[in-house]
């Protein structure tokens, strides 16, 4: 039977073409349990599989989607039965693997999450790597030390994806989360899921000039990297954490040792492609019992397949605010 996917091509001369079209059963990878696919997401990563590739599609034609939840249609493996709802993020999926743009999936086994009760397949897209990748730099965050009473936290980068769902949860938690962006018309909607207060990027994007200031936040969870993160080392309380999550800003890291080493900083790298399953299962039990899980639709746009190429190129020039679900039977 036909289904529908958003498919990327390549010609000879590198220029790539984005159209939605029905692909047959018999085209998908060979996985060894296919989905139904109901809602998928947009992350700066689809953004680029949906244009030039930026360096992560090894093959063409493609169908990126990096996140996707639905339901099981046929299983090779005993774990997973048909009707079992599930999620899938990350993996290299919608890279290296053909992803969740389409009405049908098919993947490995291993890289699968049943859904938890209390989570439906739009809410796990609000979430999506995004959401996950702020809950493990949350907890990794805690684990190191921050609590409530700590003082201030900051989220860099605060109107995408990541951010959003970060000063949700936060918030949430009783946390004082101060949002950094460079979009002053975002005020209203960060203060709506959760910020306490605003920062404009302009006051803490310059490079360094000097390697320490004044202690001022007690944990960041930071999106952008380069010269906002090497800022913001110097302007952490002693023995506080930073949890890296992005680049937006660049990967170089234009800094000094002299916060890890007279204050006691630590910088936290924080990878959700790889996550092993046990660590998935967890977040995702801690997504259906959180407080931010009610926010979610403040900042979900629900858009279809034929939208995507445009919102890529918006999402990689940090035009997009909050959280982008694709219904892809849509």
């Amino acid at each position: 039977m036909a289904f529908r996917a958003l498919v990327v091509e390549k010609d000879e001369a590198g220029k790539t073409n984005t159209s939605v079209r029905n692909l047959n059963r018999d085209q998908l990878p060979d996985g060894n349990v296919t989905v139904s696919v109901e809602y998928s997401t947009l992350n700066y990563k689809d953004g680029l599989c949906l244009g030039s590739g930026g360096g992560l599609v090894r093959n063409y034609p493609h169908v990126p989607g990096i996140d996707f939840a639905g339901t099981v249609e046929e299983s090779a493996d005993n774990r997973f039965q048909p009707g079992d709802r599930v999620v899938l993020t990350g993996w290299r999926v919608g890279e290296a693997w053909w992803g969740g743009y389409a009405e049908k999936a098919c993947v490995k086994a291993d890289w699968l999450v049943h859904l938890p009760q209390g989570i439906d397949s739009r809410q796990a897209m609000a979430i999506g790597t995004a959401g996950f990748t702020s809950m493990l730099a949350i907890q990794e965050l805690e684990t190191h030390g921050l609590h409530p009473d700590a003082g201030p936290v900051l989220v860099t980068g605060a109107a995408g994806g990541v951010g959003s769902v970060a000063t949700a949860i936060l918030s949430g938690r009783g946390y004082k989360v101060t949002s950094v962006t460079g979009r002053p018309e975002a005020a209203d909607y960060l203060t709506s899921i959760g910020a306490s207060a605003i920062l404009d990027r302009s006051e803490i994007a310059e490079t360094v000039k000097r390697p320490l200031e004044s202690e001022t936040w007690a944990g960041c969870v930071d999106a952008v990297g380069g010269a906002m993160l090497a800022r913001v080392l110097g302007q952490m309380k002693y023995g506080s954490s930073v949890a890296a999550v992005g680049l937006a800003g660049g990967a170089a890291l234009p800094a000094t040792v002299i916060p890890f080493l007279l204050r006691g900083i630590k910088l936290l790298g924080i990878d959700s492609v790889m996550r092993p399953t046990e660590d998935r299962i967890e977040v995702w039990s801690r997504f259906a019992a959180d407080p931010a899980l009610e926010l979610l639709d403040s900042m979900i746009r629900t858009v279809s397949l034929d939208e995507l190429p445009e919102l890529g190129r918006a999402i990689l020039k940090g035009q997009v605010q909050g959280r982008i679900v694709v219904d892809v039977r849509k």
